[in-house]
């Protein structure tokens, strides 16, 4: 009853905004491959290599985007000192399946175990990041698998879903119909990881007082809050590149050791 509730076409076609692609990357350090993750389906990611010894970060991104998408702004990742690692969701670029709101989640979970193989290394400081949608599935990888994980990034991401799927147009009846099932906000207060928060201060779908709440339930010792002033939720870069990854650099290097 409850992955019919959550998969239900109103919720699906609102949330999820896949665009095929195809592997096969002609950039150099690029590597493209996939990830099983249940019965006749796998998920794709573009990996972007630093050096071998360099922290990787799992990035997942927002509902409208592929891997690929970011093969401009990766060299910026680069210059932080990471590997960017963007995994699809279900139906995206080169993923199989469909995408579903009951398996986004469980997907996630499937990632983090095989790094080991795909990096070539067991050892890679690691970290999850996610934009948007892509806030759902690396808040829940960092409660889930902390010991795995070296600090946690949210971009743009969202406290609690109702709202959220509110603004997409999503009808109250149904919503109230279906449970939460993401949970943002009351997974953050077991995360104990180091946290940098980054929204847009002008972000009318997600709020930033829905990144001032992570903030504010993230219990840990080591948080950092970032808002960019003019910015809503598709052009933080446009407005504040540089104050973007300054924060993610610095984040990166006091926490990868």
């Amino acid at each position: 009853m409850l992955p019919t509730l959550l998969d239900n076409p109103l919720i699906v076609n609102n949330l999820f905004y896949p665009r095929a692609d195809s592997p096969g990357s002609s950039q150099p350090n690029v590597s493209d491959g996939s990830i099983p993750v249940a019965d006749g389906v796998a998920l794709g990611y573009r990996l972007y290599r630093h050096a071998h010894a360099a922290p990787v970060i799992l990035y997942f991104h927002g509902n409208g985007e592929i891997a690929s998408d970011y093969d401009n702004l990766a060299p910026e990742f680069l210059r932080a000192g990471a590997s960017l690692l963007v995994v699809d969701y279900r139906g995206y670029g080169w993923s199989g399946g469909k995408p579903l709101v009951s398996t986004l989640l469980t997907d996630a979970e499937k990632v983090v175990p095989a790094l080991p193989g795909l990096l070539g290394r067991a050892d890679a400081p690691l970290f999850v990041m996610g934009r948007s949608l892509g806030s759902a599935p690396a808040v829940h990888l960092a409660a889930a698998q902390p010991a795995a994980i070296k600090g946690l990034i949210i971009e743009s991401g969202f406290a609690h879903e109702p709202s959220l799927f509110r603004r997409l147009q999503i009808p109250d009846a149904l919503l109230q119909a279906v449970p939460s099932v993401f949970g943002n906000e009351g997974k953050m207060a077991n995360i104990h990881l180091p946290l940098l928060v980054i929204h847009g201060q002008r972000d009318t779908l997600i709020p930033p007082e829905n990144g001032q709440a992570l903030y504010d339930a993230s219990p840990s010792a080591h948080k950092t809050i970032v808002t960019i002033p003019g910015a809503g939720h598709n052009d933080l870069l446009y407005y504040g590149m540089e104050r973007y990854f300054a924060a993610l650099t610095a984040f990166v290097r006091e926490f990868a050791g």
